[in-house]
């Protein structure tokens, strides 16, 4: 056998043995909007791995198996372990799965909704409830001032 073959079967070995995607110890809160996200991946993840299966020849791309099964694992857990959360239309209050604008000291204003892990995406103005931004933010009204990094808020409204 010559070492290049044996160096090429150990690097497609170890390619196909992808480390787990980690696993957040905090509750797995979702919004109704998260909770889809989660059942789209579940979907497309079950989809990828009926497809290497069936591809029938598993060695020739070992990547996209390993692919295919780790991320099975992580949406099947992160959808088994999911919260649906919804706030509470009787409080005023910045909560998980509202959105609230704040004022920043230099006059800019901004505003996220608070979500759950999976879901956040801050260039799309979601931001996680375990975020420092969220927690600072959480059961604050209209007018209260929360402190971010040294950096004074004030929420403004809540959606």
């Amino acid at each position: 056998m010559s070492v290049a073959f044996t160096k090429e079967e150990d690097s497609e070995a170890a390619a196909a043995d992808l480390p787990d995607r980690p696993i957040s110890p905090h509750p797995n809160l979702v919004t109704a909007a998260g909770l889809a996200q989660l059942e789209e991946e579940l979907s497309k993840a079950r989809a990828a791995y009926a497809a290497a299966q069936a591809s029938g020849d598993v060695s020739a791309d070992r990547t996209a198996m390993a692919r295919a099964t780790r991320d099975l694992r992580y949406f099947g857990a992160r959808r088994a372990s999911a919260q649906l959360t919804l706030p509470d239309p009787a409080l005023d209050t910045v909560q998980f799965g509202r959105k609230v604008t704040f004022e920043r000291e230099d006059g800019r204003r901004q505003a996220y909704a608070i979500v759950g892990e999976d879901e956040a995406d801050p260039t799309h103005g979601s931001v996680s409830y375990i975020s420092p931004l969220a927690r600072a933010l959480l059961g604050k009204s209209v007018g209260d001032l929360a402190m971010v990094n040294g950096a004074e808020l004030e929420v403004v409204a809540i959606d």
